[in-house]
């Protein structure tokens, strides 16, 4: 197939030689970058990117997400080194009906709170209006 730009027409390149130039090993690797916005905040997922090593990642990650907008940290880490479960194996999540006391939903102190105050709000008197 040939190319719309003639200048690549001209080169006149070999298909072995781009064949050559497909191999694994001569891609840059993906890194996945995590920016965090403002200090003590999350880091969150801003993209992919493709590069030699880490370095040029971290350099790659500044220019493209944090450039234009507010940026604190960043973080790069190769897409290869990050595993997560299977979606077949998301039941592991399900919530247990039977230990309720696990999760905060049980703990409604600030309900508990409010019909106190309600409950025992005294009338100001005379002298504690002026």
């Amino acid at each position: 197939m040939s190319s719309l730009d003639p200048r690549i027409n001209r080169l006149d390149l070999h298909k072995t030689e781009q064949a050559e130039n497909t191999q694994l090993h001569q891609h840059w690797e993906t890194y996945e970058v995590f920016v965090q916005a403002k200090r003590g905040g999350h880091h969150t997922h801003a993209g992919s990117l493709h590069a030699a090593d880490h370095d040029m990642a971290l350099i790659f990650a500044k220019e493209q997400f944090a450039r234009r907008g507010q940026c604190h940290n960043i973080w790069v880490v190769k897409t290869s080194n990050i595993f997560a479960i299977d979606t077949e194996d998301a039941d592991m999540f399900a919530e247990n009906n039977e230990k309720k006391y696990r999760n905060t939903g049980g703990f409604k102190v600030s309900d508990k709170i409010t019909r106190y105050k309600k409950s025992h709000k005294q009338p100001l008197s005379d002298e504690q209006q002026d």
